[in-house]
């Protein structure tokens, strides 16, 4: 029995993420995949614009055969701790032969290589990193001015586009993991993942998650627009082209349900949350300067949205998605010490299903046999697997689910339902 691993996030699923799945099923000629996948807020530091179900779903109905969660904590980390997170999931897992992610450059050799020095990080290259952060670098940034000795030999490409810098992350992970995980990569195909369009003249539409969301929120919008012409070509449909077919029939009760979340629908919250800070503000947060956590008590709840507190927030040193993942973390409670002590117990303790195929008894049987950590199928059940460190990560998750499933009852006007009682999707 052959397995492959995927780190995805499905933000949403659309049409690259099939090609994806199908061909690292033929390239790593695999028996089944398992997908670990971010929960209900993801790495951007923001919520997913679907609940982790639905898109466990999407992903079962197109080649996933098992989908586990990425623990808060990593899900909505820097790239290094989502890598290292998910990388070590698999890993403990004790059945995946195979790691397989997309990259910009679609060449395992320089990211490897790359990654071989990143992984020993010599004392030089260290004591230039710490420099560069007592200027007041991001850490990304410390690490790409300290390797700018290197862009001759085209090293700094790699740190210039996001699947790029993942990929590299998750060579890094499984070279400090010493893992026998053999790592596989393939050329993004389609649109850029900053690419707003959602496809191009002449060309199979695989537009970025990016796209969609934009996409997306737009057209919600245009519903509610009480001027629209209801003759208008119906932009969903150039939606759809962008999703595949499999899933265009449960997009369509998705949308008629209003199931889409966006950043703005958890300002309630977060006000919320910034009004109960403590006196000495929100530093002990995991990414909170103290410098950010000043200019939050100052500006207080005076702002319109989660967007608008972001823009207000950023600087030439803080990019949008920190200050939104500060944000996050604000939100969710996740502690600077809580994140340190996650990594020191070597990140996820558990392996949460988010939903699986019956036809994965196999792997199921596998997993069992050979995991070093508990695989939890029903919350109820944790506490008699897990740690006191492993059940403070799973509160966490439990705390984000329930927080989005609210969110989402006040926009729909529903009952939400506690997360102990959501039952993951099973396909045949």
């Amino acid at each position: 029995m052959k397995t492959a691993g995927i780190i995805v996030e499905y933000n949403p699923f659309h049409n690259g993420h099939q090609h994806h799945l199908l061909r690292t099923r033929e390239l790593a000629d695999a028996d089944f995949v398992v997908a670990v996948m971010s929960g209900d807020f993801v790495q951007r530091g923001e919520p997913a614009l679907l609940d982790k179900y639905a898109r466990a779903q999407m992903a079962l109905s197109c080649g996933a055969d098992l989908v586990l969660e990425l623990p808060v904590f990593f899900a909505a980390g820097s790239a290094g701790d989502f890598a290292a997170g998910a990388v070590s999931l698999l890993d403990k897992l004790g059945v995946v032969d195979a790691l397989c992610f997309g990259s910009e450059c679609g060449r395992l050799e320089p990211l490897e290589a790359l990654a071989s020095l990143l992984a020993a990080e010599p004392p030089s290259f260290s004591r230039s990193i710490r420099q560069e952060l007592r200027q007041g670098l991001s850490y990304p940034q410390a690490r790409a001015r300290a390797l700018s000795p290197l862009s001759d030999a085209g090293v700094l490409p790699l740190l210039s586009s996001p699947n790029n810098i993942l990929g590299l992350e998750y060579c890094i992970a499984l070279k400090r993991r010493r893992s026998s995980i053999r790592p596989l990569t393939l050329p993004r195909s389609g649109n850029g993942y900053h690419d707003p369009d959602l496809a191009r003249d002449g060309e199979e539409a695989f537009p970025s998650a990016f796209a969609i969301r934009r996409a997306l929120c737009g057209l919600l919008a245009d519903q509610r627009d009480p001027e629209r012409n209801p003759s208008d070509p119906d932009p969903f449909l150039l939606l759809l082209s962008g999703i595949p077919q499999a899933i265009r029939p449960f997009w369509q009760t998705l949308l008629s349900e209003n199931r889409f979340l966006f950043p703005g629908d958890f300002t309630p919250f977060l006000k919320y949350r910034l009004l109960c800070g403590s006196p000495s503000g929100f530093s002990s947060c995991a990414d909170v300067s103290r410098e950010l956590s000043d200019k939050l008590r100052k500006i207080g709840t005076e702002f319109l949205d989660w967007e608008d507190l972001c823009r207000r927030l950023k600087t030439k040193e803080l990019t949008y998605t920190r200050i939104s993942r500060a944000l996050c973390h604000i939100l969710l409670s996740v502690g600077r010490d809580d994140l340190a002590r996650a990594r020191q117990q070597d990140y996820v303790p558990y392996a949460r299903i988010l939903g699986l195929r019956r036809s994965a008894a196999e792997l199921l049987s596998a997993i069992k046999k050979n995991s070093s950590i508990p695989l939890i199928a029903k919350l109820a059940d944790a506490p008699a697997h897990l740690s006191e460190d492993a059940l403070r990560l799973l509160r966490a998750d439990v705390l984000a689910a329930d927080l989005y499933e609210n969110a989402l009852a006040l926009r729909r006007k529903t009952v939400p339902v506690s997360e102990y009682r959501r039952q993951f999707p099973v396909l045949p």
